[in-house]
């Protein structure tokens, strides 16, 4: 299961990370974001130990889906070294995600 995500939590999570973090903004009554989510959770077991996954609530958390400009939803963030390098707005086939992360970690 990919790792929750809050706005207490996501400076360090994310943006102290020195691992790739791959990050989905999401909202329970989304219907797009119940696809990516299983998508999301397969990469987080896949990538245990070389890249943090997490999901960020958006309805419970709104503070660094303003900061980072999401605005629809479900939009996935890449970052890198506390810098944003990576945005797929909207769902993806899985590879989108993992292509991102394998960039990263080469």
């Amino acid at each position: 299961m990919a790792l929750e995500i809050t706005d207490a939590t996501f400076d360090e999570t994310v943006l102290k990370s020195d691992k790739p973090v791959v990050v989905d903004f999401w909202a329970a009554w989304c219907g797009p974001c119940r696809m990516v989510g299983p998508i999301i959770d397969q990469i987080s077991e896949e990538y245990e130990g070389k890249a943090v996954v997490g999901k960020v609530d958006v309805d419970a958390n709104q503070e660094f889906a303003a900061k980072y400009g999401v605005r629809n939803i479900p939009t996935v963030l890449v970052f890198n070294k506390g810098e944003l390098v990576g945005r797929q707005v909207g769902v993806a086939p899985k590879n989108v995600y993992t292509e991102a992360i394998d960039s990263l970690l080469n």
